[in-house]
């Protein structure tokens, strides 16, 4: 448990730096831990609000609710992530917590659909108040059932019908309330999923950031000029050799290595619009919906030319079709390999499709055919003068000695970008510590950099390589992995 010391000067460091998000989670996380929900409430509503989109957080927000006995904002900041096909497991528990005192039902039903995709978030005293016995836990691996829906004012009656659009988890004031079981399907077939109007969630965006805020990784980034920015820079030229604006790159590497960066600054460079699919932008749980989404967004891309259309986490999407067991799933697939193709040679003509993932062997060969992610580029781990360029940048706003970035940079071989803004992260912590005390700012140092990269080990490089090896040295017939033959020499 922390001290209140401890709690006290992170309070401090909060409001001296009221916008760094890492030490806002920090201290709500800390304060939950420590028995002040009230507390890490407040923190976690600053944290929300400088991301949104953070499923962690929310996550966080909800536990602090629910152990206040705010059941009915729990449910409210737990409805956006139950609502996706595939919702984190904990906030299924929590929605369980929550919806406890109404209707223990439908508490177990998500209780039990929860555990049953992951039985190592069980609580055992949480299925000992919903009556469910050791005997009756999912066994592991076992696929969750989809319980029918249920209505807290009258359990012992016959479920309703679920209406055509799913109502919201949060229960109305003075009426009872259908709370609906995990992914319920809906029985109508017209409205919000059976139209076939849809407007996209994700949002087209201008980048402020250039190539010249990546640092290093000169060969991806020619790479992604000559592909993807020239053509549209100078058509005249390109249009003599055939060529025109727009293809595909799949952009893959390890995690943390800057893929959404550069997908950015490639957008930026370009002074083109981006837009940034995530997976809840496509995926859906309506039989249908996702194809009609991913037919949107592309349609929005091409509004919006020229555009660069970037799908982060492209092999959830374009995964092998081989492997899936539902016919659904391989449906989305066959939409996006149309939506690469287009209706006709110059639909995506200006659209610029930069995808990217971890895991390249798992996606379906049919997207690396010419005319759709025809160009792999590798995205390595930074060099050391990529590092230290990395780390020359993320300092550049804070205040600092004379720094010796190469030093620090030798110290971390095997850091991506993330391990790096993690380390100047921990640094400025520290180096907030001391302010704090002193009562006034305190220069960062290479001393404070070296420290921090003392007390960290890379994340994910020699893992993500050790998986590479097994594909580049037993299924690389077609010689596709043939660029990451230096990067496993070094492997021991």
């Amino acid at each position: 448990m922390t001290d209140e010391a401890t709690l006290n000067a992170l309070r401090e460091a909060a409001r001296l730096s009221p916008e760094n998000l890492p030490l806002r989670r920090h201290l709500a996380d800390q304060l939950l831990a420590s028995g002040n929900p009230g507390q890490a409430e407040h923190e976690y509503q600053a944290a929300l609000a400088l991301s949104p989109a953070d499923h962690g957080i929310a996550i966080g927000l909800a536990e602090a609710l629910v152990r206040q006995g705010k059941n009915e904002a729990a449910l409210a900041a737990l409805d956006p992530l139950l609502a996706m096909p595939e919702h984190p497991v904990r906030a299924g528990v929590l929605a369980a917590q929550a919806m406890l005192p109404v209707n223990r039902m439908a508490a177990a039903h998500w209780y039990r659909y929860s555990i049953a995709r992951d039985p190592s978030q069980a609580d055992p005293e949480l299925a000992h108040r919903l009556g469910i016995g050791q005997s009756s836990s999912p066994a592991p691996h076992a696929q969750p059932q989809t319980p029918p829906p249920v209505s807290h004012a009258q359990p012992a009656s016959p479920a309703p019908a679920p209406p055509a659009q799913p109502p919201s988890l949060i229960p109305a004031a003075h009426s009872p309330s259908v709370i609906p079981a995990p992914h319920a399907q809906p029985q109508a077939a017209g409205g919000q999923y059976g139209s076939a109007d849809v407007e996209p969630t994700a949002e087209v965006e201008h980048s402020p950031v250039t190539f010249a805020d990546v640092a290093g990784m000169d060969t991806v980034k020619e790479a992604l000029r000559m592909k993807l920015l020239l053509p549209t820079q100078q058509p005249e030229l390109f249009a003599a050799y055939g060529k025109r604006a727009g293809g595909g790159v799949l952009l893959y590497g390890p995690p943390g290595a800057g893929k959404t960066h550069l997908a950015r600054a490639a957008a930026g460079e370009l002074g083109a619009a981006f837009v940034n699919v995530g997976l809840a932008d496509i995926l859906d749980m309506w039989t249908g919906s996702s194809e009609r989404n991913l037919r949107a967004t592309f349609a929005m891309a091409r509004r919006n030319r020229p555009c660069v259309l970037f799908f982060d986490e492209v092999d959830a999407l374009a995964a092998r079709r081989s492997d899936m067991r539902q016919a659904h799933s391989r449906q989305i697939v066959n939409q996006f390999l149309a939506e690469l193709d287009g209706v006709d040679e110059h639909a995506n003509e200006g659209v610029l499709v930069l995808a990217a993932t971890n895991a390249p062997w798992y996606i379906d060969v049919a997207f690396r055919r010419p005319g759709r992610f025809d160009q792999m580029v590798f995205v390595p781990p930074p060099d050391t003068v990529a590092r230290a360029a990395m780390l020359s940048l993320m300092c550049r706003d804070k205040p600092q000695a004379k720094m010796d970035f190469d030093k620090v940079a030798r110290a971390t071989d095997g850091f991506v970008g993330a391990d790096l803004k993690g380390l100047v992260d921990r640094a400025v912590e520290a180096k907030l510590h001391e302010s704090i005390r002193a009562g006034r700012p305190i220069p960062l140092s290479t001393g404070d950099l070296m420290a921090a990269a003392k007390a960290m080990r890379p994340t994910a490089v020699r893992e993500w390589l050790g998986t590479a090896r097994n594909y580049v040295l037993h299924a690389n017939e077609s010689g596709a992995w043939d660029e990451l033959l230096p990067w496993l020499r070094d492997l021991r």
